[in-house]
């Protein structure tokens, strides 16, 4: 490992002694001490990732760009290189292009989407999502007789829809206020007023799948 570092700090034109000195920041950053001197081929693919990673900063570049860096690895070095890049954005610009995007949306503070070879959005997950959502979307749990319940809701000012399901045991109520409406009051008003229970209350923010295939199947933002 140490010895392909140094070949590749010297095709870079590093000086001598940055080269030793940047070798040994990087094994201890992508936490490689115990195999510095091992071979390569012989380290399993998600050291051997941590090892191209290793490479890719020797040189302090001011933007890392890695292509789909835990494909292919196990589970413990998936959370190893995902908490490697989160550092790693600590100190400089890191461009992650993935096609994983539960991976994306725990990695990334800003996100750009393309479809087609065309940059569609680009913007924070957070603020896509509130852009895309248009309207609050809640979850709620209410003990009470569901003919009852979801009609009940579907009444009130700012609901746009409402809907029901079992999980569980659990009477859950999903509803879409219209645009610009705050339901959370008028929900716990109608749940106290009727005698129901109130079991719990929660925002849904879209996931960043979800934005994907809205902005893939739409026009852009």
């Amino acid at each position: 490992v140490s010895t392909y570092l140094k070949y590749m700090g010297t095709l870079r034109q590093m000086p001598p002694k940055n080269i030793k000195r940047r070798i040994s920041e990087v094994i201890d950053v992508c936490r490689l001490g115990d195999y510095r001197s091992s071979q390569i081929g012989k380290l399993s693919k998600g050291f051997r990732q941590r090892v191209g990673i290793a490479q890719a900063i020797l040189h302090e570049p001011e933007v890392l760009v890695l292509d789909e860096p835990t494909i292919g690895i196990d589970p413990i070095q998936v959370v190893e290189t995902r908490r490697l890049i989160q550092d790693l954005g600590k100190e400089q610009t890191v461009v992650l292009s993935s096609h994983i995007l539960p991976e994306v949306s725990m990695i990334c503070d800003r996100v750009l989407i393309i479809n087609e070879g065309k940059i569609v959005a680009e913007d924070t997950p957070s603020n896509l999502a509130e852009r895309l959502q248009g309207s609050e979307q809640m979850e709620v749990e209410i003990g009470g007789p569901v003919s009852q319940v979801l009609p009940a809701l579907r009444a009130l000012p700012g609901v746009a829809n409402a809907s029901h399901r079992t999980i569980q045991g659990k009477e859950i109520y999903t509803i879409q206020a219209t645009e610009g409406q705050d339901l959370r009051d008028a929900i716990s008003r109608a749940v106290i007023g009727n005698g129901w229970s109130l079991l719990s209350m929660n925002t849904i923010g879209m996931s960043l799948e979800e934005i994907f295939l809205r902005l893939t199947a739409h026009e852009e933002i």
